[in-house]
Parts: structure tokens; C-alpha cells; sequence
């Protein structure tokens, strides 16, 4: 029963496998959307799909991943699949995401950017509630360089 609904779901999506091409495919797609390109630091992705319809979205990778953002002194746990239905500045009822919190894992189901002249992205948990972080904590070199010479 699930398979079916995951199979419509998926459903004249397009799809990109292989390492290189997801990666640059996920990167292409977080610029769409208004988002630094280092906030879903997947690793060894193996397949990506979008099905510009609904918005629906996945990123798979080779094993489960955590990674450690220094900007925002966080740890954040990947699934081996990262799932979500994306619009411009948002991507809302995501999966397979989980922050480190004092001693919990919560899951983050949302990600967006209320303001993007503020240049803060804000990450919600299912209960709604919400923390804010600097656009820069997830900006990688080349985009860090790049907003340096903007606002000179």
C-alpha cells in the first residue's frame, strides 16, 4: 500500500542518478529555491528526483550522514533518503533530517526564508516550533567570497 502511494507520488518525476550529476543537480536546485548551497551537505548521492508539479522532491544517498555546521555550532543527521515538496524560499514537510538539541535528535520538517534581504533561514520541528540562523553558517567559500563583494 505504501509503495503505491509513493510510486504516484513519484510520478513523472524527473530523476538523475549517479554521484556528479546529483550532486550538481541538488546544488542547482537549493539556487533555485534561494538557499545557500551548503545547507544539505549530502554526501555520496546516488539519486535525485523532482516532480515540478507538486514540488515533491528526494535526494538518496549511499548511508546515513552527519555533519557538523561550526556557524551555528549544530549537528545535523541525514538520512539515507531526504524527501520534501519545495517552492521559492521554502521546502515544507521534509524527512529524513534531524538537528541535535542539548542530548535529543528532532526531526526538521521545514526550512525557509521569511526574509531574504535579512538573510536568515529559519528551521521548524513538526510541534512548530522554530530556531533562526545566519544565510552565511551554510554559505560555502565561493558564495561566502561572493556576498563579501556584494555589500562592499
Amino acid at each position: 500500500m505504501a509503495s503505491n502511494s509513493v510510486a504516484k507520488e513519484r510520478a513523472g518525476a524527473e530523476i538523475v542518478y549517479g554521484s556528479e550529476d546529483c550532486h550538481r543537480h541538488s546544488i542547482e536546485l537549493l539556487e533555485e529555491l534561494g538557499f545557500p548551497t551548503g545547507v544539505l551537505p549530502l554526501k555520496d548521492l546516488v539519486e535525485c528526483g523532482r516532480v515540478r508539479e507538486t514540488g515533491f522532491v528526494w535526494m538518496k544517498q549511499k548511508a546515513p550522514y552527519e555533519h557538523f555546521f561550526e556557524g551555528t555550532n549544530t549537528r545535523v543527521s541525514y538520512a539515507v533518503e531526504v524527501t520534501g515538496y519545495v517552492e521559492k524560499f521554502k521546502m515544507k514537510k521534509m524527512t529524513g533530517i534531524k538537528s541535535k538539541q542539548m542530548l535529543l535528535w528532532v526531526s526538521i520538517t521545514e526550512m525557509s526564508i521569511e526574509d531574504p534581504k535579512g538573510k536568515k533561514i529559519l528551521f521548524k520541528t513538526p510541534m512548530g516550533i522554530g530556531k533562526s540562523f545566519p544565510f552565511k553558517a551554510f554559505m560555502n567559500q565561493e558564495e561566502q567570497e561572493k556576498d563579501i563583494k556584494e555589500n562592499k
